[in-house]
């Protein structure tokens, strides 16, 4: 791995390995590198370190010393002093047979003392959007009535209707674990709910479904860096569509942080102590709900922030987080000492 010129205030931290699996396609990849993966390349050599890809079976670990763990990513050693992963769990279809690897592999890093922004346990919370709503049930903000159905091999006899007494139609109907606005529907019926359990049989994929808001609901998502609440990615949806997501056409614009859930945010960062993760809210025109949480949300450019300067700012705060986080974990691992100062005080 080339490495940006090391920076004096910059601590020993030189690298961000990002944990993601290698399958996605030409184009798609493409798509990714122009809208945000080249612009954290940049912004992590600014601050002197580096970002790079790279899927769990470039990580190779040496245990044949005891007690004494060997990492390479690639052909490259490197240590928790100079590294950390980031680890948060990505399961779309063409991704769910690395699953296991990825979780596995988080759990290594782990054990070897590696500084993980997203440890496995956030994870398992993050991308089941069930169990982010029951460990995050205290939400100031009202958490979105919720169902979640399994699709296994007796979807047929609909059993799992006993569950759904007490939902409301429209429906929306979408994967528990998928992110990206994949797999969203909107179901009228519990007949329309079968129909799409049973194409979810397909590929053992659980669902949850809650009620619809209504065309025009807004979706805000609060990046949440540091413990603190600071820039909000508004999405609205084209009429008539139920998703606001990017890749759905929805409209992505830059917005201030509302009071409402600003003062939220606390009660996030205290059960997530974690330095970066995403909130998502949706309005419905008069309150907000507590929709998702997005461990890894994606930082993109809009059209309202040409110059990327939000999104630069955003990705810069994410990655300094990173840093004093990571500063504050070996300052743990030796017993309080830190070894050399925290970035933000030598700033």
């Amino acid at each position: 791995m080339n490495l940006p010129p090391p920076r004096p205030d910059a601590g020993p931290l030189r690298r961000m390995c990002w944990i993601f699996p290698d399958r996605e396609s030409t184009r798609a990849t493409g798509v990714w590198h122009a809208m945000f993966w080249d612009l954290y390349a940049e912004v992590a050599e600014d601050l002197g370190m580096s970002w790079t890809r790279h899927s769990p079976d470039a990580v190779s670990v040496d245990l044949t010393q005891r007690g004494r763990p060997r990492v390479w990513v690639d052909d490259a050693l490197v240590t928790p002093e100079d590294t950390l992963f980031i680890t948060a769990l990505y399961s779309l279809p063409y991704q769910s047979m690395d699953i296991f690897n990825q979780y596995a592999l988080s759990a290594v890093l782990q054990q070897a003392g590696f500084y993980l922004p997203f440890p496995p346990e956030t994870s398992l919370i993050g991308n089941d959007k069930l169990a982010t709503l029951l460990h995050l049930g205290g939400s100031p903000v009202p958490p979105i009535p919720t169902v979640r159905i399994g699709t296994g091999r007796d979807v047929s006899r609909h059993l799992y209707e006993v569950a759904l007494g007490n939902m409301t139609y429209p429906a929306i109907v979408k994967p528990a674990g998928w992110c990206g606005g994949g797999g969203i529907n909107l179901a009228r019926s519990v007949g329309d709910i079968r129909g799409l359990a049973s194409l979810a049989q397909g590929g053992d994929t659980t669902l949850v479904v809650q009620p619809y808001l209504g065309d025009g609901t807004v979706d805000y998502r609060v990046y949440v860096i540091g413990g603190r609440a600071h820039t909000v990615l508004k999405r609205t949806p084209q009429p008539g569509s139920a998703v606001a997501n990017a890749s759905h056409g929805g409209i992505l614009e830059f917005a201030p942080v509302p009071d409402e859930l600003a003062e939220a945010t606390a009660y996030f960062a205290e059960r997530l102590p974690i330095p970066f993760f995403c909130v998502d809210f949706l309005h419905d025109g008069q309150r907000f709900w507590f929709s998702e949480l997005e461990p890894d949300g994606v930082i993109p450019g809009v059209p309202g922030d040409p110059d990327r300067t939000v999104q630069r700012d955003v990705v810069r705060a994410r990655f300094t987080a990173y840093r004093d986080a990571h500063a504050k974990h070996l300052a743990d691992a030796t017993g309080g000492t830190p070894l050399f100062p925290s970035p933000t005080e030598t700033r």
